[in-house]
C-alpha cells in the first residue's frame, strides 16, 4: 500500500511517499514553511500543499504533530498555535486533504522509524530517542514498546524548560558555539538518564546530520549516545509506517462521521509494530489513539 508521510514541525512542514519495505523516502521530500501564526486552518492548508505536490488524494496519509495526541485529538501545542488544543487533528486534516489521515506525536513517529530501520533496530532495554529542533521531542521505548507522548523536552533544567535551554533553536537564539551547546545538552541528558536509566540515547532532528560537531563533546553519560540513522527523515518514515499499519484509517476519510461515532469511541491501539512486537499505543491510530 502506498502511503505519504507528513511531518509537521515548528518551523517547517515536510513530506514524501514512503518505501515501507526499506524505511526510506520513495521520492525527494517536499517542504514548506510552517505558517506564522501556526493556526489549525493555516497549517492544514500547508499540509494540503504538500499532499497536492505529490498528487495524493484518497490514499492513506500519516501525519506527525508536535504535541501530545490522544484519541486523534491534540492535547498540547508547545511549538504551534494554542488553537490546536482540543482539535481532532486526524479528522480535520482528513477533510482538508481528501484522504484518510493517521496522526501521532512527532517524536513517537521518529522513534518507530529508528527502532525499525535505524539506530534502535534490534535493541532491547530502555531506548530514548530525542529530537533537537524548534523544541525537544522524545520517544521512550522499553524492550521495543513505546511509552507514548512522553514530551521530555518540557522537563525543568536549570530553572527553565529544557527545550528553551538545549534545543537547536536555543543554540541559534543564544548564538552558542558547539562546545557551549554541547554543555547544555550534556546537562539535559544527565537529567534524563537519572530519571530513566536508558541503555541508549538516539539523537535525532535536523541537527543530527552535524552529530560529529557535538556528540564527541558530550562526556560523563553512561548510556550509549548515537545519531539517528534516518536523520531528519525519521518523522516522515514513521508517519508512513503508522498510516500503513492503521486498519481504521478510513474512519478519517472525508465525509460524515458514522452515527454515534466520536473521538473516544474507537477500539484500542493500533499501528506499526515495534521491534519487540509492541504497538504505538495511544495517539497513533487515526481518530483512535
Amino acid at each position: 500500500m502506498d502511503v505519504l508521510g507528513v511531518d509537521i514541525g515548528g518551523s517547517g512542514i515536510k513530506g514524501a511517499p514512503v518505501d515501507l519495505a526499506r524505511g526510506e523516502l520513495a521520492e525527494e521530500r517536499f517542504k514548506v514553511l510552517t505558517p506564522q501564526p501556526s493556526t489549525p486552518d493555516a497549517v492544514a492548508d500547508r499540509v494540503r500543499e504538500v499532499t497536492e505536490h505529490f498528487g495524493w488524494s484518497g490514499r492513506p496519509v500519516g501525519v506527525t504533530f508536535p504535541g501530545v495526541v490522544t484519541h486523534g485529538t491534540a492535547r498540547s501545542a508547545a511549538n504551534v498555535d494554542k488553537g490546536w488544543i482540543g482539535v481532532d487533528v486526524a479528522r480535520m486534516l482528513g477533510e482538508r486533504v481528501g484522504s484518510p489521515v493517521t496522526v501521532l506525536n512527532d517524536a513517537d513517529a521518529a522513534g518507530f522509524a529508528e527502532m525499525t530501520f535505524g539506530a534502535g533496530r534490534g535493541r532491547t532495554g530502555t531506548v530514548i530517542l530525542l529530537t533537537f529542533g524548534t523544541g525537544i521531542g522524545s520517544a521512550v521505548f522499553v524492550d521495543g514498546r513505546l511509552v507514548p507522548n512522553t514530551e521530555l523536552g518540557h522537563l525543568e533544567l536549570a530553572g527553565h524548560e529544557a527545550e528553551k535551554r538545549a534545543s537547536s533553536k536555543a543554540k541559534d537564539d543564544h548564538d552558542l558555539n558547539w562546545q557551549q551547546w554541547a554543555h547544555r545538552v550534556r546537562k539535559y541528558l544527565a537529567h534524563v538518564e537519572m530519571l530513566f536509566s536508558p541503555e541508549l540515547f538516539v539523537i535525532g532532528g535536523g541537527v543530527s546530520r552535524k552529530a560529529a560537531k557535538f556528540l564527541p563533546l558530550i562526556e560523563g553519560i553512561r548510556a550509549e549516545i548515537v545519531p539517528a540513522e534516518l536523520r531528519n527523515n525519521a518523522g516522515i518514515v514513521g508517519a508512513g509506517m503508522a498510516a500503513a499499519a492503521d486498519p481504521r484509517a478510513a474512519r478519517n476519510a472525508p465525509g460524515p462521521r458514522p452515527a454515534g461515532a466520536g473521538p473516544d469511541d474507537a477500539p484500542g491501539p493500533a499501528g506499526p509494530a515495534s521491534p519487540a512486537g509492541g504497538t504505538p499505543g495511544d495517539g497513533a491510530a487515526a481518530g483512535a489513539g
